[in-house]
């Protein structure tokens, strides 16, 4: 796209993102937008705040292997200390999560 900034390869292998399994999720109390997932990452389980429920109601999400970027410094988003950022597309300003079309395991790296 025009106009975005480049980056190098070793810029972007800054990045870490893995798969993570969706262990439960939770609608954030006073948001129409996020949710509050716990995730299994292979090695531990994080809780990471997405903003995506207006797409996908608790139930929907739980037990999906989605894509977190996992060294993103934690932030708090109302409340609730976030520690990554799930990879999701945006249309019509909603997320859309970035999923596998096959099983991977959690905490596969993801390239």
């Amino acid at each position: 796209m025009t106009g975005e900034k480049e980056i190098t390869i070793e810029q972007f292998l800054e990045i870490h993102l893995r798969a993570a399994k969706v262990m439960s999720a939770e609608r954030i109390k006073d948001s129409r937008k996020l949710l509050k997932l716990v995730v299994d990452l292979g090695t531990e389980e994080r809780t990471v705040v997405a903003g995506i429920a207006e797409t996908y109601s608790p139930d929907e999400i739980q037990g999906k292997t989605i894509i977190v970027c996992t060294n993103l410094k934690p932030a708090k988003l109302m409340g609730v200390e976030s520690r990554g950022m799930v990879l999701t597309g945006v249309v019509d300003d909603k997320g859309i999560l970035a999923v596998f079309d096959r099983e991977v395991p959690p905490g596969s790296v993801v390239r």
